[in-house]
């Protein structure tokens, strides 16, 4: 009997956390600006997910803001962090947002 082989393609492993969901769900996106005044910008998602969502917003924010997502559908509101920032568009820029500490009904569906 052969020994068994092991397999010459590597294991590959999804990395994200919870199902993503194409979705719009009107968000206001608030943070403190220098001077300590709330800014407030308000848009939709283009995708959601437990802990987080894809936005385009027409601010120009850095990586690791951190900023706060009131979903304006259930009026709930989360802190959150950018961990992602995509490509500018004509109607602003791709933000990738992480929920700090996400209640799993937060955007109102079923995920």
């Amino acid at each position: 009997m052969k020994p068994r082989q092991p397999s010459p393609e590597p294991r590959i492993h999804e990395k994200r956390r919870g199902v993503r969901l194409n979705s719009r769900v009107p968000v206001a996106v608030e943070w403190d600006s220098p001077g300590s005044e709330t800014r407030r910008v308000e848009a939709f998602t283009r995708v959601v997910n437990p802990y987080g969502c894809l936005v385009v917003l027409s601010a120009d924010l850095v990586l690791e803001q951190r900023l706060r997502v009131v979903n304006l559908a259930t009026e709930s509101a989360n802190s959150g962090v950018i961990v992602w920032k995509g490509h500018h568009r004509a109607e602003g820029w791709e933000i990738g947002i992480e929920l700090t500490q996400p209640p799993m009904d937060f955007w109102g569906l079923e995920l």
